[in-house]
C-alpha cells in the first residue's frame, strides 16, 4: 500500500525538500499552504504524487476545510508551517500582538492539523514530524519561545499516542539559510555571525533536513518517538 503524507507549507523551502524527499521515498503527498500558486508550481515540478490544497492551518474552518479533502487514511503529518511575526511596535499591544502571532504560527498551526486527522492515522504506524528550530534550545524571543511550547506539546503527544504506536517528533533546525525564513537576512555580517555559532563551520541544506525527516517518517522509525532532534552542526550539544 503507497502510503500518504501531508506536508503543511509544503510549497516552499523546507517543506518543498521535505516533500521531495518523500515522493522519493515512494510516498504521495498533499502539500498545503496559503499560496495556491506556489502550490502548483511545486506540483508541477514533483510530478503527479504530488497533489495540492491551499489552505491557512492556523484557522480552524480552513483546516476543517483540508481535512475533508485528504484521504481517509492519512499515513504521515509533517507539521512544518510556521515562521514568525514581523516586529508591531514598541508598546505593551504590540508586544501582544507579536507573541499572539508567533504562537499561532508555529504551535496552534500544528496542534490544528494534528487534532483534526488524528483518527485517520494508522493505528500502528501513523507518524507525526513537527519542525522546531534550534532557537527553542537557545532562546530567541516570541519565537524561540513559540518553538519551545511546541517541543514540550510533541513530548506530550507522543506519550498519548506511543500505545496506539504512533510516533510523534520534532526537528530542531540551525542555519539553512536556502528557505525563505532567511529572505532579506543574507548580509555578509548577519551569515558571518550565524556561523560563528556552529562547531562544524558551515550551514546546513534543505536537503540535509529533509533526510532527517524522512527517516522519521519512514516504517522503519517506529521506536523512536517523543525527542526533539536537532540538526544544527552542533550548535547545542547534549547535555549529559
Amino acid at each position: 500500500m503507497t502510503r500518504h503524507a501531508l506536508v503543511t507549507g509544503g510549497g516552499t523551502g523546507l517543506g518543498l525538500a521535505i516533500t521531495r524527499r518523500l515522493v522519493t521515498d515512494g510516498m504521495t503527498v498533499t502539500i498545503a499552504g496559503r499560496r495556491q500558486e506556489v502550490l502548483d508550481d511545486a506540483a508541477a515540478a514533483l510530478g503527479p504524487a504530488v497533489t495540492t490544497h491551499a489552505a491557512d492551518v492556523t484557522d480552524p474552518a480552513s483546516v476543517s476545510r483540508l481535512a475533508d479533502a485528504l484521504p481517509d487514511r492519512v499515513d504521515v503529518l509533517v507539521l512544518n508551517a510556521g515562521g514568525t511575526a514581523p516586529t508591531t511596535g514598541d508598546s505593551l499591544a504590540a508586544l501582544a500582538e507579536d507573541w499572539t502571532t508567533d504562537f499561532r504560527l508555529n504551535v496552534l498551526s500544528a496542534v490544528l492539523v494534528t487534532e483534526a486527522l488524528l483518527a485517520r492515522l494508522p493505528r500502528p504506524g501513523g507518524r507525526i514530524v513537527a519542525m522546531s528550530s534550534v532557537a527553542a534550545l537557545r532562546g530567541a524571543g516570541s519565537y524561540g519561545a513559540a518553538k519551545g511550547a511546541l517541543n514540550v506539546w510533541v513530548t506530550d503527544l507522543a506519550a498519548r499516542l506511543a500505545p496506539d504506536g504512533i510516533t510523534a517528533n520534532a526537528v530542531a533546525p540551525g542555519f539553512i539559510p536556502e528557505t525563505g525564513f532567511w529572505d532579506g537576512r543574507r548580509s555578509p555580517e548577519i551569515v558571518e555571525s550565524r556561523l560563528a555559532r556552529i562547531p562544524m563551520g558551515r550551514s546546513g541544506s534543505p536537503a540535509e533536513v529533509a533526510a532527517l525527516v524522512g527517516h522519521l517518517a519512514s516504517v522503519e522509525a517506529g521506536f523512536t518517538t517523543g525527542q526533539v532532534i536537532g540538526i544544527h552542526g552542533g550548535t547545542v550539544l547534549a547535555r549529559l
